[in-house]
């Protein structure tokens, strides 16, 4: 019988879905098991991550630090703590790779130079290509080229204790970190596409009218863009299901 890995998917919103990610860990032989708790699941303790082969935490549109009006984020960061100390594969994405930041004792802020959206390219570190994750995305990307979806306006500032980084962007913005030896986060958006995309920007929409940034057009170049992101980041789910597998 083949053996499907089951990945605990935390979804803060219906409206960030695992989307893609989500699609290619399925194809790849996992099996999602997906925790809503905007919708009243409760987050798995860390007593109950020995039903799971590994971790994925995908975004929102709270903050790292909004335990009290997202009351879930606790013991979320709790379960990441755990995740990390017994080394199940763990991969946070956006504001997932915060809640790691956070849990392990770095720092997440507003970013200084205010909210980034679009298709970004990716500064990799000496480190990343032999990276036990992210290095099949490095090796195997189109022309050598990476380049990440961004929607975000809090970044990681500083990097807890132990954390590796893998990418940052043009501006020296924290953008891939190994925080553990088996556990990372990503702070752009590898899962999405337009169709996700559009409740985000009609969500933005005043705030981006008033900054002067044209959601259409960014909504333009992520479709635009979106088979290279595809053939960028469809390798990281498959390497995670193997991470899983062992």
């Amino acid at each position: 019988m083949e053996n499907r890995p089951v990945v605990l998917v935390v979804e803060h919103e219906p409206e960030c879905p695992p989307a893609h990610l989500g699609t290619w860990l399925e194809e790849a032989g996992a099996t999602l098991a997906v925790c809503r708790p905007w919708a009243g699941d409760e987050v798995p303790a860390a007593a109950d991550l020995p039903s799971y082969d590994a971790v994925l935490v995908l975004g929102g549109s709270m903050g790292a630090h909004d335990d009290a009006t997202s009351p879930w984020l606790g013991p979320v960061k709790h379960l990441l703590r755990a995740a990390v100390e017994t080394d199940v594969p763990t991969l946070g994405v956006c504001l997932g790779h915060q809640l790691l930041a956070v849990a392990l004792g770095g720092e997440v802020e507003p970013c200084a130079t205010g909210q980034q959206v679009g298709v970004f390219d990716l500064g990799w570190t000496d480190d990343a290509e032999g990276d036990d994750l992210l290095g099949v995305v490095v090796t195997s990307a189109p022309g050598g080229t990476v380049r990440g979806l961004q929607w975000n306006s809090d970044v990681v500032t500083a990097l807890p204790p132990g954390a590796t980084l893998l990418a940052a962007m043009p501006g020296g913005e924290v953008q891939v970190v190994r925080f553990g030896r088996r556990a990372w986060g990503v702070q752009h958006h590898p899962e999405i596409d337009r169709a996700v995309l559009v409740s985000w920007a009609a969500g933005d929409r005043d705030d981006h009218l008033e900054k002067g940034i044209d959601s259409e057009a960014v909504l333009d170049e992520v479709e635009a863009a979106q088979s290279e992101l595809d053939r960028c980041w469809r390798p990281l789910a498959g390497r995670l299901v193997e991470l899983a597998r062992r």
